[in-house]
């Protein structure tokens, strides 16, 4: 689905909800095979482009499956996949332009200059030396270039549809950890997308109102964390929604080993305001997975 179409699904969504501000539940509408959803999304059309017409079957395999399916399992982060993968056409003896798209790929999922070197090094002792210093001659030339490795910041802002924007210094003092505040609609409903470090959370807060009010979340990308003063903590994934009551007392934010992100969406109300409190304590936030 492309992000044209999502953004047009999304705020139909918005538009079905801005004038029911009384949902007092939490929702929430993803499962757990959506854990880890942080990573960057791997799509490969190599395979159909190059041999699409001549070998469908191949094609399939190598863009559908190969990078498709396993690429995108959550179960081993990028960097290791990457790692994993230039070894092994190391051993093999691979150093065509396969071993460099690889070495490119690994520098993208955060392999600095000095971890491929101690790795192609290790290597050597086992895959055997010759192949080692092909393996070289071809990093220095992707390790050299000007482009930097992406920080890890620049690489979750690949995986999600919104601006990650600026980092969030006027609230920064309610915030544990770093987060980032990007504007996204200030016309008939205000609409924020804010992007949380791992184990960036805010404060226990309250959407205070006479009535009406209350905000709204949508998870964005990554995954995080939402919870009310005692009720168990809910996760939130991409495609999550959350109704948060005006006057509960409730905090949000990433999951300890994710970056995340959610539209905030505030709701209108009669004398709103935001009531700051005390830090979500690290002995319940380390709990978490």
């Amino acid at each position: 689905m492309s992000c044209k179409i999502k953004l047009v699904l999304l705020f139909g969504l918005l538009i079905c909800v801005a004038g029911n501000y009384c949902f007092a539940e939490t929702n929430y509408e993803y499962n757990k095979l959506n854990k880890g959803v942080s990573m960057k999304k791997i799509k490969q059309t190599a395979g159909k482009d190059q041999l699409g017409s001549f070998a469908p079957e191949f094609a399939r395999f190598n863009d559908d499956i190969l990078f498709g399916e396993n690429w995108n399992n959550q179960d081993i982060d990028l960097k290791t996949r990457s790692i994993i993968t230039v070894v092994s056409l190391i051993s093999m003896g691979i150093t065509d332009n396969s071993l460099i798209y690889h070495l490119q790929s690994a520098k993208n999922n955060g392999v600095s200059k000095e971890e491929i070197a101690a790795i192609i090094t290790h290597n050597a002792f086992y895959a055997g030396w010759p192949k080692a210093w092909a393996a070289f001659n071809l990093a220095k030339t992707v390790w050299n270039d000007e482009t930097p490795a992406l920080s890890p910041k620049e690489q979750y802002a690949k995986t999600i549809m919104f601006p990650i924007g600026e980092g969030n210094t006027t609230y920064a003092k309610y915030f544990s950890g770093k987060s980032y505040l990007a504007p996204v609609s200030s016309e008939q409903i205000n609409i924020h997308n804010v992007t949380f470090e791992p184990k960036c959370r805010n404060n226990w807060h309250i959407h205070a109102a006479k009535s009406g009010g209350g905000q709204m979340l949508i998870g964005v990308g990554g995954r995080g964390y939402y919870q009310e003063w005692g009720k168990e903590p809910v996760e939130i994934v991409e495609g999550t929604v959350i109704h948060i009551p005006a006057n509960v007392k409730h905090w949000h934010g990433a999951a300890p080993d994710s970056w995340f992100s959610h539209l905030a969406v505030e709701l209108e109300g009669e004398e709103t305001s935001n009531i700051w409190l005390e830090p979500v304590e690290d002995t319940s936030y380390s709990k978490l997975n």
